[in-house]
């Protein structure tokens, strides 16, 4: 029985490789590899695709968050109001600049519980900042990002690496907040071959700060306006996400919320709960988490492995809670709950693209026969 994998890149290959080999020698043949036409057009095309006016392509997408968040004036000891519940990179943006990180409790479906959000800027005038997460390529209600940032006065950079093509009743993510940060990590929706991001925004200085600040802080050769990072989007990556990634990324997305879907209906076990989207939150199911008893995790994953289904976990520990933490300066308000409850029993199924029908019905088929409770 062939094994249904998390990601199945050999599968995408078969798929890509044609594309990327003459990228590749489309390149090689150019003499020009770092910060050439590749990646200005990358740029441009990913900007018409996601909708803000500017794409500065970058090394990673921490470095998106990180120079996204000295871009718009983090400065240390500034608190940043984000979730627990997310890549560490989330929080690693904000501790590297010298911020304080302040958490508070997400919502059922692990995303950011706004109502907590907004209990805690009241509670605490003095948080400036706002990094929330499209977490699991589900959308957060933009409407009411948008007006805790007008009610607050915050500035939002809004962390988007899993959700590019998600969207709130017809809005773009990353498009409340003054930049957004975005990944193309291999297994992203958006994958590279290899590491990337971008920064994302509708101001034209703030795109050309970010220009300078990925490029050693350059505004012309030699010429170095402010300290900035070694972080570009390299033009072998620019060209195998133009010539091979993009163009398949409305299509891939179509298949993705095809299998969300068929997942949806089929899967009927009580004690698995699906992590949904709420109404008005447009997915692009760039995972598919469901929730077991915590107790329950280890022989639920067991099952689906007897079956040959990978799984995986997103994310099993708290950002607070790592060890990365012990004697960095955060704020925890409450005991984060319902994200503990979440990442103690969050168990992510396969939903790549390359899935056949019959893998799907298989999945399906598996977690209707759990044993468990």
């Amino acid at each position: 029985m062939q094994p249904i994998l998390l990601n199945d890149f050999k599968r995408q290959w078969s798929e890509i490789g044609d594309q990327v080999r003459s990228a590749v020698d489309l390149v090689g043949s150019s003499g020009w590899y770092v910060l050439g036409a590749q990646v200005a057009e990358f740029e441009r095309e990913l900007a018409r695709f996601w909708g803000p006016d500017h794409a500065v392509g970058v090394g990673s997408g921490l470095d998106a968050l990180e120079i996204g968040l000295r871009a718009l004036g983090l400065r240390c000891g500034d608190r940043v109001l984000t979730t627990p519940l997310s890549a560490f990179a989330t929080t690693m943006a904000i501790v590297r600049l010298g911020g304080v990180p302040v958490y508070c409790d997400t919502d059922a479906n692990g995303l950011l519980d706004l109502d907590e959000a907004e209990a805690v800027l009241a509670a605490e005038p003095g948080i400036r900042f706002l990094l929330p997460v499209h977490l699991f390529g589900q959308c957060l209600d933009l409407d009411r990002l948008a007006a805790l940032r007008d009610r607050f006065g915050l500035t939002v950079l809004e962390d988007c690496a899993q959700s590019i093509g998600a969207a709130w009743r017809g809005r773009p993510t990353g498009t409340v907040g003054r930049l957004a940060a975005t990944s193309f990590y291999p297994t992203k929706n958006l994958g590279a071959m290899g590491d990337g991001g971008a920064v994302l925004t509708g101001d034209a200085e703030l795109a050309a700060q970010v220009r300078r600040l990925r490029d050693y802080g350059q505004s012309a050769k030699y010429q170095h306006d402010e300290i900035g990072w070694n972080s570009r989007l390299d033009e072998l990556q620019a060209a195998i996400l133009r010539a091979a990634l993009l163009p398949r990324l409305g299509e891939w997305t179509r298949r993705r919320q095809q299998i969300a879907a068929a997942y949806t209906a089929g899967m009927r076990h009580s004690g698995v709960r699906l992590l949904r989207p709420v109404a008005g939150s447009a997915s692009c199911e760039h995972l598919f988490p469901v929730t077991v008893a915590a107790t329950a995790r280890e022989q639920f994953e067991a099952h689906l492995k007897a079956r040959g289904i990978a799984t995986g976990r997103h994310y099993p520990i708290l950002i607070p809670d790592q060890a990365a933490m012990v004697g960095v300066a955060f704020v925890r308000h409450g005991d984060l709950g319902v994200a503990r409850e979440l990442a103690a029993g969050e168990v992510s199924l396969p939903i790549h693209p390359q899935l056949t029908s019959e893998e799907v019905e298989r999945v399906i088929t598996a977690v209707n026969e759990w044993p468990g409770h």
